[in-house]
């Protein structure tokens, strides 16, 4: 693999603006995370913020790499990899984040960013430059990640009525505002472990493309893992109050117990995606399980249209944010 000949300035700018997008992951999908809790008012906002940006962070402790190699490695051809196509990957994905924010969408910046890197690589070298095996598994994800967190949100939720079906609607309420806590804790563990690691992996590619960083080596740098990670957290702090409100009420109302059961459906979900190295939309995963549990208590209890107007929007995201960065692209090998 021949070595990128870039300047220094240039790779600085464009490790700045990955960890802008990582930011800006964390501020757009806030909302996964902390929707349920503070909907159900176990948490005022401000503190629900502080702890998932917490917990988005300590998930440097406990999640792997695997998903960081399969952006890194398993998505486009390194041989096509250059300044341009990382410049035209983000912006596509920071636009369609924009975007989607503006509006209050829950869409996928997990998906926008691939969107990117597919509409840039191709803009420059063809179809030929997409690596089938990795973005096979991301787009058989897009359906699976929401339909298991639907199954075990709907199971988890059966099986609580079940277990409680003696137990006083107030005495169900006080518990379950305890637990949500920790589901909300588990969620954002998840939250962060799987989506820092996106920006992770395009910044590592960009490293090994300009001889920074050895092609053969198993992990990226431990500064690119820590400002990672760090970014994607302060994002969380400053939240997406436009998105809470979808995710938290306007699908279905929560309870506490559904709270519970919806961000546990997602966390399990998320940390099984970070351990096969599959990057999955949190914003997917924890729309699924949210309505799995609405479902379970009546299908009536879920807004449907809200629900097929946010499926519409996972639907146009890669190539929304690939066409994006196919334009990116092209201002990028004119300006940089």
């Amino acid at each position: 693999m021949q070595t990128l000949q870039i300047s220094i300035y240039a790779l600085a700018a464009l490790i700045f603006l990955a960890l802008v997008f990582d930011f800006m992951n964390g501020f757009h999908d806030a909302a996964n995370a902390i929707a349920t809790v503070v909907s159900t008012g176990v948490l005022k906002p401000q503190t629900a913020v502080a702890m998932a940006a917490f917990f988005n962070f300590i998930a440097i402790f406990v999640v792997g790499l695997k998903v960081a190699t399969t952006i890194g490695k398993g998505t486009i051809d390194p041989h096509v990899v250059d300044h341009y196509v990382i410049f035209g990957a983000l912006v596509g994905a920071i636009v369609w984040n924009l975007i989607t924010w503006y509006y209050g969408i829950p869409s996928s910046s997990s998906h926008a960013l691939i969107g990117g890197l597919v509409g840039a690589a191709v803009a420059k070298a063809g179809t030929g430059a997409l690596i089938s095996g990795g973005l096979i598994k991301t787009v058989v994800f897009i359906v699976v990640a929401p339909l298991l967190g639907f199954v075990l949100g709907s199971v988890i939720m059966l099986l609580v009525s079940w277990v409680f079906v003696r137990s006083t609607p107030r005495k169900i309420d006080g518990w379950f505002r305890r637990l949500q806590l920790a589901s909300a804790a588990g969620y954002s563990l998840g939250h962060g472990g799987n989506d820092a690691q996106k920006t992770m992996g395009i910044i590592w590619m960009l490293l090994i493309a300009s001889g920074h960083v050895a092609a053969g080596d198993a992990a990226p740098p431990t500064w690119v893992i820590v400002a990672c990670y760090a970014a994607i957290s302060f994002g969380t702090l400053f939240g997406g109050w436009r998105i809470v409100k979808t995710m938290g009420q306007k699908i279905t109302k929560l309870k506490p117990v559904g709270g519970f059961c919806a961000e546990t459906g997602g966390a399990i979900t998320l940390l099984m995606a970070s351990f096969w190295g599959v990057p999955v939309s949190t914003t997917h995963t924890i729309t699924g399980a949210i309505v799995g549990v609405g479902s379970a208590q009546r299908l009536s209890a879920v807004r449907w249209g809200v629900a097929g107007n946010i499926v519409w929007a996972w639907i146009f995201t890669i190539p929304a944010s690939a066409f994006v960065a196919a334009i990116g692209w092209w201002i990028g090998t004119h300006i940089m």
